[in-house]
C-alpha cells in the first residue's frame, strides 16, 4: 500500500496531480478542495495516499490532510460507494462537514453530490453514524496554485473537467462557468463554482 507521498508537483490536470517522487511519477487523483489548496508547479507536496487496486488499474488517490484520507477510507466502505463517488463527496464537503451531516441525519447535504440519491444517503446515514468522529484539522495554509501564469480560457476549462469528474452534467458545467466572475485563479474559480453548484 502506498500510504504517504513527498515530492514535486510537476503537473496539475484537474482532478489529477502528478508527483515527481525519487525519479518516479505518480498521478494521483484529489478532491476539487484540496487541488486549491495545491502549491504552484516546481513546488514540494505533501500527500496522505490510498490505492485502489482493480484488475485493469491501479489508481492512487491522495489528501493533503490524514482525516480526509481516512474519512475517504471509511465511506468506501459502504455499499454502493465506490472511490470515484467517495472523491466527489470529499470534493464537495470536508469530511467535519459530512460528518456533521450524518449527524444530524441532513439527506438533502447528502443527496447534493452528483452521484448520491436519497436511498444511498439513507445507507450512508445507517453505515457510517458514529464512524466519522475525527478530530478537527485544518487544510494546510500553502501557497495557492499560481493561476496567474495561467490563460482565463485554461482556468475555465480546468474548472470544468474537474467538475465532470465529480459527474456534474455538462448543462450544470456550462450554466455555472458562464456566471463565473472573470478569473485569474484557480483556485477562487473552483470555491465559485462550488458554490453555484450548492445553490441549485
Amino acid at each position: 500500500m502506498i500510504s504517504y507521498l513527498i515530492g514535486k508537483l510537476i503537473d496539475l490536470t484537474p482532478p489529477h496531480a502528478t508527483l515527481l517522487v525519487a525519479g518516479v511519477g505518480y498521478e494521483v487523483d484529489l478532491p476539487i478542495s484540496h487541488i486549491a489548496q495545491l502549491p504552484a508547479l516546481g513546488q514540494e507536496v505533501n500527500l496522505f495516499t490510498h490505492l485502489v487496486v482493480r484488475e485493469d488499474a491501479h489508481l492512487l488517490f491522495g489528501f493533503l490532510i490524514k482525516t480526509e484520507r481516512d474519512c475517504f477510507r471509511q465511506l468506501i466502505k459502504v455499499s454502493g460507494i465506490g472511490p470515484r463517488i467517495a472523491l466527489a463527496l470529499l470534493s464537495t464537503m470536508n469530511s467535519q462537514q459530512l460528518q456533521q451531516a450524518i449527524e444530524e441525519e441532513d439527506l438533502n447535504t447528502l443527496c447534493l453530490t452528483p452521484g448520491i440519491g436519497k436511498k444511498m444517503a439513507e445507507r450512508m446515514l445507517l453505515e457510517l453514524k458514529d464512524k466519522l468522529n475525527s478530530p478537527l484539522e485544518f487544510m494546510p495554509n500553502s501557497s495557492l496554485f499560481a493561476g496567474s501564469q495561467t490563460s482565463e480560457a485554461a482556468i475555465r476549462k480546468d474548472i470544468s473537467n474537474a467538475l465532470e469528474s465529480l459527474g456534474y452534467n455538462g448543462k450544470e458545467i456550462s450554466q455555472v462557468i458562464k456566471q463565473l466572475p472573470e478569473l485569474n485563479d484557480l483556485s477562487q474559480g473552483i470555491k465559485e463554482a462550488l458554490k453555484l453548484l450548492s445553490k441549485h
